[in-house]
Parts: C-alpha cells; structure tokens; sequence
C-alpha cells in the first residue's frame, strides 16, 4: 500500500516539478532542464530527482549548481501545491539513462552498418 502511494506521490511531484522549474525559477544558469523520474522513499521523506538538460557537460554542472541553489523555494511551491504532513526533501541527479541509451543505439547502428557492408 505505501509503494503505491509513494509512486502517486512521485508521480505528482515529477509534474509539480516541471511546472515549477520552467515558469517559477530565473536563475540564468538552469537551462533546459527535463525531469525524467523521481523516485521517492517509501516512508515519504527524501524524493531523488532524475534531470536531463540540454547542453554541455558545463551546462549541466551550472544547472545542477542552480537548482541546488533553489532546493528551497522548490520544496516549498511543492510544499502548498500537494498537500502531504511533511514535504520531502529534494535532491537532484542527472539521469544517465539517456546517456547511456544514445551510446548503445550507436553503437549498434555502427555494427548494423559494418554487417551490411
């Protein structure tokens, strides 16, 4: 039961999150920033960000800076937009899925077309 409602709760944060971080934060160093998952302890304490943005590695080192920056005025938007007894806390990673994902797609691409030749 509370897995469920961990994964609701992940669920509503990860679209309260979106909204925020496109229309609520001017901080000039956050630059195209997706939240691709959010993962949220079971007892509702800690919830882990999962980013993806849009640009260099220095970008995304700027963008993590300024989003932990932000981690406060984050948590409390999330704080009166879901109703929860204690909002959790928030910590940002980048999400290397999509990294890793492009890099095995190429890598096959590159085998697919070394077999056709």
């Amino acid at each position: 039961m509370s897995d469920l409602r961990a994964n609701r709760v992940a669920e509503q944060i990860k679209k309260e999150l979106g909204d925020i971080i496109s229309k609520k934060i001017k901080d000039p160093r956050i630059g195209f920033v997706t939240v691709t998952d959010v993962d949220v302890t079971g007892d509702l304490q800690q919830a882990k960000v999962f980013i993806t943005v849009l640009g260099s590695e220095e970008e995304t080192h700027d963008t993590l800076a300024g989003l932990a920056k932000a981690k406060g005025f984050i948590r409390s938007e999330i704080g009166r937009r879901i109703r929860l007894r204690k909002t959790p806390e928030i910590m940002f990673e980048v999400d290397e899925a999509v990294e890793r994902g492009n890099r095995i797609e190429s890598l096959l691409k590159e085998l697919n077309d070394t077999n056709e030749a």
